[in-house]
């Protein structure tokens, strides 16, 4: 297997765990296959997710709706009837709710289909895979991928098999979408530093969260330890929030997770070293959560591995709390992934 067709396997298992899907039908089924191209990935995904969803049956909700109808349904829009003179055609203008499948789930899954399928660098038998699962989204409104509000897709019981295509189809949208080059429309060919990021990030409390639920994984706040005789303006203070936070009895590890292209800073002499403003961070979340200056908070700068000669490798003690900075390598086959992910408790344990 390529370094490619790994990280492009272990991009899949990350998404797995960060949209909650790690144990969903056919996640091991597409972990194991070869993948030269990210969008070959995605464009399984979907494939594979969607035709299942086909089967089961499309998410449907109840949407207003309104029209003028010769009986009543719903709600008499009064106002809407009388400015219409709908009357004096024998209808009325009604509000109504509809049970069907135009919904925003469904609509952001439409338009990325068809982004894949106009743009996406797949190969054609996945393109025409894509092309026959369109029919079944007829009664769905295609709507520009820009448009799509990520943030506002809920899940319940009846859509959560939604969760993991939709992450797809949101990194799709977030990290490869067209670009103008010398007039013609392409996608790039990898997904954004933001979008990894970001999937970086849920990745890894998604993996604590099911290998260590003990550690209670969670996204945690941290409040400014200041003296309230001497404060004023406090609101002005910036929020403080962790990417990953473990804990164990009474020791803390706030993990600080880092997606970019260039894991260290070279300075003027050619010297090489963690990134300054990274540091100041972790240890400014370090010492505000260690009220009690036990030096029972710890923390981890915890870089994607890139292909510097040099790499973030730090272990210190600042004022009697651990520091530590160090690399996940997304070259490696998933299984020595994971050992990383749990050498990293075992330090914190320790």
């Amino acid at each position: 297997m390529t370094n490619s067709s790994i990280v492009i396997r272990n991009v899949y298992v990350m998404m797995a765990y960060a949209f909650r899907a790690i144990r969903s039908e056919g996640t091991d089924r597409i972990s194991a296959e070869s993948f030269n191209h990210l969008h070959d990935l995605f464009a399984e995904i979907l494939v594979r997710g969607v035709g299942s969803q086909v089967k089961r049956g499309l998410h449907h909700d109840y949407l207003q709706r309104s029209d003028e109808l010769a009986t009543v349904r719903g709600r008499i829009d009064i106002t809407r009837t009388a400015a219409t003179r709908s009357a004096l055609r024998g209808k009325l203008a009604c509000e109504f709710d509809e049970y069907e499948p135009d919904t925003p789930h469904n609509q952001a899954l439409k338009s990325v289909l068809v982004l894949l399928i106009r743009h996406g660098e797949i190969t054609a038998t996945r393109r025409d895979a894509l092309r026959r699962l369109l029919p079944y989204l007829d009664t769905v409104t295609l709507v520009a991928p820009t448009s799509i509000h990520w943030d506002r897709l809920t899940y319940h019981r009846a859509n959560a098999t939604y969760r993991l295509l939709l992450g797809a189809c949101e990194l799709v949208v977030r990290g490869l979408l067209p670009t103008q080059d010398a007039g013609a429309i392409k996608l790039t060919s990898w997904v954004s530093d933001e979008a990894m990021s970001s999937l970086y990030e849920r990745f890894l409390r998604e993996y604590y969260n099911v290998h260590h639920p003990e550690l209670f994984p969670r996204a945690s706040s941290i409040a400014w330890d200041y003296d309230d005789a001497d404060a004023f303006g406090v609101e002005q203070l910036p929020a403080m929030r962790t990417d990953v936070t473990l804990r164990w009895g009474p020791r803390t590890l706030i993990i600080d997770a880092k997606y970019y292209s260039s894991s260290m800073q070279v300075g003027r002499w050619g010297k090489a070293t963690v990134h300054s403003a990274n540091l100041y961070q972790l240890l400014t979340y370090v010492k505000n959560e260690d009220t009690g200056r036990n030096g029972s908070i710890s923390g981890l700068l915890l870089y994607a591995r890139t292909e510097a000669p040099k790499q973030p490798d730090l272990e210190v003690i600042i004022q009697g709390s651990r520091i530590r900075a160090q690399t996940l390598d997304l070259n490696q086959p998933w299984e020595h992934l994971a050992n990383q992910l749990e050498e990293i408790v075992r330090w914190f344990k320790d």
